[in-house]
């Protein structure tokens, strides 16, 4: 038994590096810009399948392939950007919303026109490959991924912490008004920050192709799982995006065994549930406070 809790720990850890991974953009624009970008989802979707594309056609591995993919992603966060959030930066948070949802339609149907509604995948000599650690068994591919989000989670981390262009970042998260004041120019920070965030998602794609399918409604599968942990962690907290992401994932391996994989959804929803009544400010947030939890 004791074995069985500790491969579920580890099965759990690392499906909850590939959350983080996926959460960690989508937590840092909403962080700096206040929008929540609904199509978070989508360009996920997209990195996968450019992911796809570049192995089937051009044989490029996985990992090497995000040296395309998250520049791609990163321009492609630009251009949604100026032509889809910025007209809208100072308008109702109902028409942001309607945008975002409208962008994730348009890509999700843009998707299924171009590359059918098949399912997609690419196999490696790692897809399938178990690393032994004594009578314990972990994925490559998961570990792999899950190394990365640390990895990046601290890159970014240190990049808002040590930088320039980070602590502009953080400046005009924390107060717009004074980072203004500061001669920060806002406009750039939102257009620069949406990129970011979308490279970040990218290099999640890119990790996850040796692992799942792609099609053009995978986005919403984990993009929903991606809210739940934005929330629990703390809107626009990038250490508790990271946690959320953890925690997400041992719920999930958990409830899978001790009650059915089919309730594992359910679980963390109600876990979602619980965190918007007792504590909505998530576990990492404070109350009040515009701010990415970056001191």
């Amino acid at each position: 038994m004791i074995q069985d809790l500790i491969q579920l720990t580890i099965n759990g850890l690392l499906q909850g590096g590939i959350y983080s991974l996926i959460s960690i953009g989508l937590t840092l624009i909403f962080g700096v810009t206040r929008i929540v970008n609904f199509a978070h989802g989508e360009f996920l979707m997209i990195a996968m399948y450019g992911t796809f594309f570049l192995f089937q056609l051009g044989g490029i591995d996985p990992y090497l392939s995000l040296l395309i993919v998250t520049p791609l992603l990163f321009v492609l966060g630009l251009i949604s950007e100026r032509l889809v959030i910025h007209p809208i930066l100072n308008a109702p948070s109902f028409m942001q919303i309607f945008a975002t949802v409208g962008l994730s339609v348009a890509l999700q149907n843009a998707a299924l026109f171009f590359w059918t509604a098949d399912y997609r995948s690419v196999k490696t000599t790692y897809s399938a490959t178990m690393v032994p650690a004594g009578e314990l068994l972990i994925s490559f591919a998961r570990l792999m991924a899950f190394v990365a989000a640390v990895v990046i989670s601290y890159g970014v981390f240190l990049y808002l912490k040590k930088t320039y262009t980070g602590r502009a970042i953080r400046a005009v998260a924390q107060n717009r008004t004074a980072a203004t004041l500061m001669g920060i120019n806002i406009r750039k920070i939102y257009f620069f920050t949406f990129g970011l965030g979308s490279a970040l998602v990218g290099i999640a794609g890119g990790l996850l192709m040796p692992i799942y399918y792609v099609f053009p409604t995978v986005g919403g599968l984990f993009v929903l799982t991606a809210f739940v942990v934005v929330v629990l962690g703390g809107m626009g907290n990038l250490t508790g995006a990271f946690a959320g992401g953890l925690i997400i994932g041992l719920v999930e391996s958990y409830s899978g065994f001790f009650l059915a994989t089919q309730l594992k959804e359910a679980v963390y929803f109600i876990i979602f549930i619980l965190v918007l009544v007792l504590k909505p400010s998530g576990l990492y947030g404070i109350v009040g406070a515009e701010e990415m939890g970056m001191k």
